[in-house]
């Protein structure tokens, strides 16, 4: 991915373009990280107008939104979800059918759906908006429930802050683990959020917290290589078993299990990325056991082999070669 074009237009969010602006617009040579062509684009160029009331001078029409390898889309007021210009659907139809990646924040997902592009898929909104995307478009699969959801090369993300997100998820897919943790410290955010982490819990926070969690997690993270269990998590949180898996699911988005397998397998990218050490030691290390299983992982999860993955994202080869 090299060339990335963000659509606005009249009424466009400004936060929600931030967003794109940061993740890809942003010079970060300094850190190792790749430039992007960042420019954006508009289906008349000249002023356009946010829905706060200033206006963006935007000296690009929707060309380069033709030949760019990302399409980032802004979202738009409410009021205008059922009057998307034409133009505009069919930049984003033909990004999609030239095999392009296309991304929406937030409630740009509308415009996606007027698209068509997202029929027969599985797609996000911000929650308050769910059943209202549900409702205009019953061909779509909304999953309120997440934070971001990727099918195939099209990303719909969740309200604002689930926006970076969405766009480190990609980062991640792009330029590797590493750099994306790079950006992410950058930016001064978590570098990994699962898409399947819930939006919100819809109940009020205690007025202290317990930070028991927040402990377990950190102490798995920092021993990933061990066996370990839900027994042993709960044991550590001073929970039962089955309350610990209910509260780390509604914390997480995710179970216990599926949340270790996330860690670990990025861990074994970073080590494929930042280190020449052998599949078995790798594996060994993550908590995989073997060599096949993490291959077994990789596939499922990458759609990759952890030697493919390597042989693309590997830092050491850069570093030997500067």
């Amino acid at each position: 991915m090299k060339t990335v074009a963000c659509i606005v237009q009249d009424g466009f969010a400004p936060f929600e373009f931030g967003v794109a602006c940061e993740a890809f617009g942003l010079d970060r040579s300094d850190d190792g990280v790749p430039n992007f062509d960042f420019r954006v684009v508009a289906p008349r160029p000249g002023a356009v107008s946010s829905k706060l009331g200033f206006s963006l001078n935007v000296d690009n029409d929707l060309a380069f939104a033709y030949e760019a390898d990302l399409v980032v889309v802004c979202p738009l007021p409410r009021e205008r979800w059922g009057d998307i210009d034409p133009l505009i659907l069919d930049a984003v139809r033909a990004a999609h059918d030239r095999g392009a990646w296309v991304l929406s924040v937030c409630s740009g997902s509308f415009i996606l759906a007027a698209s068509g592009i997202l029929d027969g898929r599985r797609a996000t909104t911000h929650w308050m908006y769910a059943d209202v995307m549900a409702d205009m478009y019953p061909q779509i699969d909304v999953d309120p429930d997440v934070l971001f959801v990727q099918d195939g090369r099209i990303i719909t993300s969740a309200g604002t802050a689930a926006g970076l997100d969405a766009c480190l998820h990609l980062l991640r897919q792009e330029i590797g683990a590493e750099l994306t943790n790079r950006v992410a410290r950058r930016m001064v955010v978590p570098p990994q959020r699962d898409g399947g982490q819930a939006q919100f819990i819809d109940r009020p926070l205690p007025l202290v917290q317990n930070d028991s969690l927040a402990l377990v997690t950190d102490w798995a993270m920092e021993n990933l290589r061990e066996d370990l269990s839900v027994e042993q998590l709960a044991h550590r949180a001073h929970m039962s078993p089955r309350t610990f898996a209910r509260r780390f699911k509604a914390e997480h988005g995710a179970t216990p299990a599926a949340w270790l397998a996330r860690q670990r397998i990025i861990q074994a990218q970073r080590m494929l990325e930042r280190t020449d050490l052998g599949l078995d030691r790798i594996a060994a290390e993550c908590g995989f056991g073997s060599a096949a299983v993490l291959r077994q992982n990789f596939a499922r999860v990458l759609g990759t082999t952890p030697t493919a993955y390597r042989a693309t994202f590997s830092c050491t080869r850069d570093e030997s070669a500067a």
